[in-house]
């Protein structure tokens, strides 16, 4: 097996602090014939003790590209064209959010303002209501991600095992893994070792993503869509990801559109609701 020239490495975090993730997202919607991409962004603050308050962030910015057609003609042909996502703030213990019920506002504000005003997280978090999730390759926790194997051999053979589907094959499995930013470095050598040993695979080292930095790509070139996982040459850590139409699509998007394009960006704050200096 190959070894990819892919440096990696963890960020120090105390046991008060959080992992703070960004994302850039323009994500498809369709609307009968007429089809655009929606501008979204999302702010996750995961603390170092899976026991404390996990705070996701969610917006709608509003900006839209059209694909094909337009807003007046999909508004002319009776679509609402108001995004249909969550947004808002919200908490759950181990990340596992139920946006469906509406921003859990006052935790959050419990959360923040108690880190603004001195209120100590040193010492331990009150005790989640549940047990977390054993997780999957669909929906990895980091116990999950904690129980797979290191050696790049051993765990390509078990992306291939249990993920042997043409939807959701291997290269699906592992970037779902990787689009937590929860991987530890060991574990994204070895999976960047074991996706470059798949069939129509190929390492980029001059892609960019949708915020213009320049990262690392590793390119699954199969199937219907051309998928880039960036990549962060600074740590390897996740840093987006790009799907591009391989041949025209039945709903008129021509061979060469992007349908999904990621940016994200990874750091280390003091609590909740803090972000990183730009």
């Amino acid at each position: 097996m190959s070894e990819p020239a892919i440096a990696v490495s963890d960020r120090p975090v105390a046991p008060h602090q959080y992992r703070y993730v960004e994302t850039h997202a323009w994500w498809l919607g369709t609307f009968g014939p007429h089809q655009h991409l929606s501008e979204h962004r999302l702010r996750h603050w995961v603390p170092a003790r899976a026991e404390c308050p996990w705070v996701l962030e969610r917006e709608l910015t509003g900006a839209q590209t059209w694909l094909t057609g337009s807003a007046e003609e999909a508004i002319a042909d009776g679509f609402d064209l108001r995004d249909i996502a969550p947004v808002g703030r919200f908490t759950a213990p181990y990340g596992e959010f139920d946006t469906d019920l509406g921003s859990d506002f006052d935790d959050f504000e419990t959360v923040f303002h108690g880190a603004m005003h001195g209120v100590s997280y040193e010492s331990p978090c009150a005790p989640a209501p549940r047990p977390p999730r054993r997780g999957s390759w669909q929906s990895p926790t980091v116990g999950f991600l904690q129980g797979l194997p290191r050696d790049a051999d051993a765990l390509l053979a078990r992306l291939r095992e249990d993920n042997p589907g043409s939807w959701f094959g291997p290269f699906n499995a592992a970037v779902t893994a990787l689009r937590t930013t929860l991987v530890p470095a060991e574990l994204r050598a070895a999976f960047y070792r074991a996706l470059t040993a798949l069939p129509g695979v190929s390492l980029d080292e001059d892609a960019v993503n949708v915020d213009g930095h320049a990262c690392l790509a590793i390119v699954h070139d199969a199937g219907r869509t051309r998928t880039e996982l960036m990549i962060d040459p600074a740590d390897g850590q996740f840093a987006g990801e790009r799907d591009t139409l391989r041949d025209d699509s039945r709903c008129g998007l021509r061979a060469g559109t992007v349908i999904s394009t990621t940016a994200v960006r990874t750091d280390v704050v003091d609590h909740p609701g803090a972000r990183p200096a730009a």
